[in-house]
């Protein structure tokens, strides 16, 4: 569990980007709300799997409180990322707390995911290999972890878009791969749910 969870929480550090080279350029680009809900579609190819398992639901990065990942099918469950913890519920059930005590990854994590929110390049230029270009007001960015622990997990992420994340990709280490698709993007307080706020 863990170690899934570490893969899920890697690819949201990475939303939105703002620590890929050519970084000035991309930086311009890229808006930076305070609040940026919307729709992911999700496709996991597991090794030695011939179906892939397909999911979406709505996510919501919140810049001074953390992130929200609800998938809405096949099943529901919410994985809330804050400073201090990861936590996960399948459905009303509590499945899982980690916090930084406890569990040194998180506050690895989390720190890097705020970094990335904060625009702290030096954090995540510590554990990937950065690549990117620009091109008509759009952007791509391959990612490949530098770090021997994270290399292990996460194989390479490639990342695109304009103004926010279109997709992501991630290729883990043992073979898995996954697809991230956003869409119907809000931003500002609107953009979450009275349920959303309560989850934070």
């Amino acid at each position: 569990m863990k170690r899934k969870t570490l893969a899920i929480c890697m690819s949201l550090m990475v939303w939105p980007l703002l620590g890929a080279a050519p970084v000035a350029e991309i930086q311009a680009i890229l808006a930076q709300p305070k609040v940026l809900c919307g729709r992911f579609d999700q496709i996991k190819q597991l090794a030695g799997l011939k179906n892939p398992l397909r999911s979406h639901g709505r996510f919501c990065v919140v810049a001074d409180k953390g992130v929200l990942w609800r998938s809405l099918q096949p099943f529901a469950s919410t994985l809330r990322l804050t400073r201090d913890e990861i936590v996960q519920w399948q459905g009303e059930r509590l499945a899982m707390r980690l916090n930084a005590k406890q569990e040194p990854t998180v506050r690895i994590i989390n720190g890097l995911l705020f970094s990335v929110l904060a625009g702290d390049l030096g954090q995540l230029e510590k554990h990937f290999d950065v690549d990117g270009s620009v091109s008509d007001g759009a952007w791509s960015v391959k990612l490949k972890a530098r770090d021997a622990g994270m290399a292990k997990v996460i194989g390479a992420i490639a990342l695109d878009g304009a103004a926010y994340v279109k997709n992501i990709a991630i290729d883990e280490a043992n073979g898995d791969r996954t697809r991230i698709a956003f869409s119907a993007l809000q931003t500002g307080a609107q953009a979450m749910s009275s349920e959303e706020v309560a989850l934070f």
